[in-house]
Parts: structure tokens; sequence; C-alpha cells
């Protein structure tokens, strides 16, 4: 059972907020996501944080300048998921843009698995690299570095993950999340760390002189990529997050983006002249995370990379059939999950381990973040590697650090866990085969004693109800052109409706008209199929519908029950 939760609004922020101008609807919702001042709503560049307040910054920038200087060539080593390959482009095109000598690779997720391992190394010194620098990976990677320093390469380490108790010997470190660093902003995400690294090193070539004869890079034309990592790898949107995507944005919908980030847009069928962050986590950034799940995220960092609009566009669709191909198997792998729950007593269980021997590794995640959603229990699941071990990735809820909970597993249960590494919300571990049901024991008890029974409560977090009149497509549209994401929400809100018609759309969507207050509304929830009673409580968002050039405000129903 769920329970809906309308967000208080704070009485003095909506007033302050208001009397600054901001329409009383956005106010309402600002106030509701803490912002209590008009500064928090400047999302223009000169409002982000200095690169100077990221501990390390200036100090890659100084290695790098040199490297630049003696013309060193530098390696990037990249993550297979969004951030790192939006995060490898920053850094390629930057690099490239200020004369560097630069390479990337990307390791393959089966047979390398994550971040700086000494193989990747190996593979690494193949392109006789003088410099090796990571993006969104790294932290953990101490035996990487010491085999690169073995080879006497220089490393730059720049990641936003959790460190654990020991730190990487690295020439440089750039991590906001590292201890002693006082950035403000501890939510970036790879790609954020790397743009500030690019930004620090262009501030210490322009003291050193380099662009006296010539023009210097504008690196805010990168900021279409900075966007998309950030969105997609669900970070939180505190308030230098939301300059970011704001300003990614702002350039995708006057078509100053990358060809490659053009061609993501045209195979979505999406529009980019109306870009929003909905379009960068669930249509752009799939079909990029596809490469690095089925097949090789090198595709996805070329399309980024390149500046041929037609290499740009025959690599999107390349993109685009893998993320076909991923929605297959992973469709087929969220049925074997749906047999497996149907035996199991959610009320017994504060925590989920699946494995099924032909599950696909760069899958799992996607399917554990499923069973979260529907169960409301961290999730995690597992798939073959390689030498007999389980490559598993996790989901979780509030109320459970993920990274944490694994940290403390690995403390109690000494060689149970090979490795791990992550967020609070979403980790990766690998583990024995063999230890499947040790683990799945450990992980169940250590879920129990951190989790407290109300943590186990899904609760629906909305907006409240609206006046029907106040259910417009301009008040769609003003809320369309806002930043919302993680930390951040997307505005949903709930009312008691009449249900006046309802069909079933291609046996799996449920179309509906609704009434309120002698309004009618189209509404639709997708992926269900059961029918709605004659009266119901609905979790909404506001939507356009666009059919034979005509718009009009639909409901997107993310929740219901009967009233």
């Amino acid at each position: 059972m769920s329970i809906i939760h309308p967000r208080e609004i704070p009485s003095r922020p909506f007033s302050v907020l208001a009397a600054a101008g901001v329409p009383p609807l956005l106010a309402r919702l600002f106030a509701a996501r803490g912002v209590s001042e008009p500064s928090a709503l400047d999302l223009s560049l000169k409002a982000l944080l200095p690169p100077a307040a990221l501990t390390g910054a200036n100090d890659a920038a100084q290695l790098l300048a040199d490297a630049i200087e003696s013309g060193a060539r530098m390696v990037i080593v990249a993550d297979y998921d969004c951030d790192g390959a939006t995060a490898c482009a920053v850094g390629v095109r930057a690099l490239r843009a200020l004369g560097a000598d630069v390479h990337y690779l990307v390791p393959d997720r089966v047979t390398l698995g994550y971040g700086l391992t000494p193989p990747m190394v190996e593979l690494a010194a193949k392109l006789s690299p003088e410099v090796l620098i990571t993006v969104d990976n790294g932290i953990a990677s101490l035996e990487g570095v010491a085999a690169a320093r073995a080879l006497g390469m220089s490393t730059v380490i720049t990641d936003h993950h959790l460190p654990g108790a020991a730190l990487p010997e690295a020439d440089v470190i750039v991590n906001p999340n590292q201890p002693g660093c006082g950035f403000p902003s501890k939510a970036l995400a790879g790609v954020g760390v790397m743009f500030y690294v690019m930004l620090a090193l262009r501030a210490e070539l322009r003291e050193r002189g380099a662009f006296a004869a010539g023009r210097e890079p504008n690196f805010a034309d990168l900021l279409d990529l900075v966007a998309l990592g950030t969105v997609a790898d669900v970070v939180r949107l505190d308030h230098n997050n939301r300059i970011f995507v704001a300003q990614g944005l702002q350039r995708m919908r006057a078509n100053r983006m990358q060809p490659g980030i053009r061609a993501l847009f045209a195979v979505a069928r999406r529009d980019a002249a109306r870009a929003n962050a909905f379009d960068l986590g669930f249509a752009l950034g799939p079909r990029l995370n596809a490469a690095g799940r089925i097949k090789d995220m090198s595709l996805g960092i070329e399309c980024l990379v390149t500046d041929d609009e037609a290499r740009a566009l025959a690599l999107a669709r390349e993109l685009d059939q893998l993320n076909g191909e991923r929605r297959e198997i992973e469709a087929g792998m969220q049925e074997t999950a749906r047999l497996y729950l149907e035996n199991l007593d959610i009320n017994e269980c504060a925590g989920i381990t699946l494995f099924e021997p032909d599950w696909h590794p760069g899958v799992v995640g996607l399917v554990a973040g499923r069973v979260r959603e529907k169960l409301h229990r961290p999730t995690i699941a597992f798939a073959p590697g390689q030498d007999g071990e389980l490559k598993g990735s996790g989901r979780s809820i509030p109320g459970l650090h993920l990274r944490d909970a694994l940290e403390l597993v690995a403390r109690r249960e000494p060689g149970l866990v090979l490795r791990f590494g992550g967020h609070a919300m979403a980790a990766g571990l690998s583990i024995r085969e063999e230890k499947l049901p040790d683990f799945r024991t450990a992980f169940e008890e250590t879920a129990a004693s951190l989790l407290d029974p109300a943590d186990l409560q899904q609760r629906i977090d909305t907006d409240g109800a609206l006046e029907s009149a106040d259910i417009t497509l301009e008040a769609a549209r003003l809320l369309a052109r806002e930043v919302w994401g993680q930390g951040f929400p997307a505005p949903t809100f709930d009312n008691v409706f009449h249900v006046e018609r309802q069909r079933i759309l291609k046996d799996k969507h449920l179309k509906l008209e609704l009434s309120l207050g002698g309004a009618r509304f189209e509404a639709i929830r997708f992926d269900h199929a059961d029918r709605a009673p004659d009266m119901i409580r609905a979790v909404y968002r506001l939507d356009i519908n666009e059919f034979r050039g005509l718009s009009n405000v639909q409901l997107m129903l993310e929740h219901l029950e009967a009233a």
C-alpha cells in the first residue's frame, strides 16, 4: 500500500518568491523544494561555482598544461555509462581544442570490468601515453594507479564516486567527495568534474599566454554534453547542477549542440527546440547507455566527439538499434524476475537479491531498478561474469545507503564481496558464484538492520491538488521550461476525479477521460491495463499531447487508487 503525501509549502519562501515576480504555481513548487530566495533561481553561468574551489582542479590544470606544452600523449580512461561517455567527450573535445595529443579508451563491461584496473593499464600502455586521465572512475583504483605509475605514467583521477578507506596514489585526484575537499556541490556528476578540470586548464594556459596569438576556445559550447551526463547519471540537481542542465538545454533549444547530440534527438524522434530534462534522461541517455550495456561504449563516445554530421547520424542510428535490443533483453529478464517474485513474501524481506545464469550483465541494473520501483525494497540483481564471478548491480530506497550497506556486508563477512563501489541509491559489486546464498542472507540481514519499518512503506510525494482552472496547456508549458530531476523532482499533483470513459490501448495502456469541477481532461496510464473504478484519487503530471497540429493538456497518471 502506498501513502500519498502532499509536500508542505513553507509560507515565507512562497511569499518571497511570489513577491519577486515568480508565477504563483512555480513559487509554490520551488518553495516546496527548499528554494527560499530568488537568487537560487539564477541559472546563469555567472552563478556557477568557480573551478578554484574544487580541490585538485588547479593541480590537474598545471600537470595537463605542462603535458600539452611538452607534446606529451594523454589517454582518457572512461566509464561505460552515459556520464562516463559525456565526460570523455568533454575531455577529448576540450583537450583537442587546447592543442593536446589525446586519445581515449573505455573498458569492456564483461572482460575488463569497471575502472582503471591493471589490465586496463596494460591496454592503455599500447598507446604509449605519458598521462592517464580517468573520467567517472578511478577513486577506488588503487592497483590500477600503482600499475600506471610502475610504467612511468602520470595519473590524473577525475571522479565523483564515494572513496573507500584508502585513496589511490595518483599524481592528482579531483573529486568533490574526497576527504578535505570543501567544494560546496558534492553532487557533481563525472562529466561535471571533468568540465571543471577543463575550465581550470584553460585558465592555466591563459595565464601562460597560450591564447595571445589566437582565439580562446569557448567551453560553454560543451554544456550540452554536461547537461546530458548530469541528468542521465541521476545525480542530485542542486543549484550548481541545475545551472549545468539549464544552460545545456538552452543551447539544445537554440540548435547550438554537438552533431552527436543533434543526431540522438533525431533518432529518438524528439524535438530539440523544446528539449527538457525528461528527453535527456529517458530518450538520449538510454540510447548512449545501450552501447555500454550491449556492445561497446566507444560507439557512443565516437557519436559525441565527431564533427561529421553524417557520421554522427549513422552512429546514432546504430545506438538506437542497440537500445531496441536492450529493451528486448530487458523484457525477458523482467519476466523471469516477475516469476521469481511471485513466490516471495515481500513482508518478510528487507532486501532482494536476484540471479539468473542467462541474464545479461549490462542490463541487471535496469532489472534491479524495476523491481525496486515495484516492491519498494533495495534490490541487487546478478549476472554471470568471468572466472566464476557474478557481477551485480543494485538500486536502493530512501533510508538505505547502498554503498555503505555493501561496505558493512564486506566488514561483517570478510572475503564475501570481492569488489564494490557506488552511491547511496546505486552501486555495483562482484562476488564468487558459490557465495551467492551467503550474500543473499548477509544482504537481507544488513538491510533489515539499517531500515526502519516506515522506510519500507512507499511514500508518493506530490505537490497537492490543482483546481480544474489551473490544469491548462499554459501551465504544462510553464512547467516544461523548468529544470527538474533527482533531488528537485518534477511536479506531480493529486486530485479526486470522476472517470467518465476508459479504454485499453494496445492491451497494456489505460486511456481515460476524467472530470473535475465541471471540466474534462484526457489522461493516460502507461503499462497498466487494469480498469479503474468510477471515482479515483490519481497522482499525475501535466503533459502536452500533440495530435494533427493541435496541442492539449494531458494528465500522465503515475498512481491511482479508489477514492
